[in-house]
């Protein structure tokens, strides 16, 4: 049985795994929900219960909530995630619309391809040979399902 300590160590794993099985369900919600309506309609009313959600997490899990606290660096990278996470979404849905959910989320996944190579470029990340080789394979994957 893990340690406390090992737990606490490894809840970004956590965290990553049930990230990964909400994104699969998106695809899922996503794929029905845009069948009969326009995929930026879909995305943008998608966008507004996700920040309503997180509106109300944000009020119950911090009760000072400080904006003027953020600094202007962090203002700038949050919104320019903000804007590539809708674009993203755009994109994402309008491909959902066109095709099956199970071609469309793995080429959505090279993103992991991209965020590697991205970090590495611009975050200083060390990319091991490891890494490199987990890249490729999804890389490869996502080849053959957009063949298949």
């Amino acid at each position: 049985m893990p340690s406390v300590k090992e737990m606490a160590t490894n809840s970004w794993l956590i965290y990553a795994l049930l990230s990964a099985v909400f994104a699969g369900l998106v695809a899922i919600f996503g794929k029905l929900g845009v069948k009969e309506v326009d995929s930026t309609l879909a995305t943008t009313l998608r966008a507004f219960v996700m920040a309503a959600m997180l509106f109300v997490l944000c009020l119950f899990r911090f009760q000072n909530i400080q904006l003027t606290n953020i600094s202007p660096r962090s203002w700038l990278f949050i919104v320019l995630a903000g804007f590539a996470g809708a674009l993203s979404w755009l994109f994402y849905f309008q491909a959902l619309k066109l095709q099956d959910a199970s071609r469309v989320a793995p080429i959505d996944r090279l993103s992991v391809v991209v965020t590697i190579a991205l970090a590495y470029l611009f975050l200083g990340e060390k990319v091991s040979v490891t890494v490199l080789l987990g890249a490729s394979l999804v890389l490869a994957g996502a080849i053959l399902i957009a063949r298949g």
